[in-house]
């Protein structure tokens, strides 16, 4: 009969592989996700720079700033934050 174990690249697990992640882990995932998209637009913008020229140069700084204020607003309310909120003094 065969061995049910799930069997990758010629090795078979050493111990049980079904564990959850912690919530940072996701959060940490999706700014890579987010940031990794960003610069492929940053790059394909970098190669046609000159042609696009002043129209292209605007939009890019747009799209920058639209960025920089939705991770500003993260931070502000409070989505970055990795731990339990600290209590405030008299709650």
């Amino acid at each position: 009969m065969a061995d049910k174990n799930p069997f990758e690249s010629g090795v078979l697990p050493a111990h049980d592989t079904s564990g959850r992640f912690a919530a940072q882990f996701y959060l940490v995932a999706m700014f890579f996700v987010i940031f990794d998209l960003e610069m492929v637009f940053v790059f394909a913008w970098g190669l046609v720079v000159r042609p696009a020229g002043w129209n292209g140069y605007m939009a890019m700084l747009a799209f920058l700033a639209f960025l920089l204020l939705a991770l500003g607003y993260l931070w502000r309310s409070g989505g970055l934050e990795w731990g339990p909120r600290p209590r405030r003094a008299g709650r």
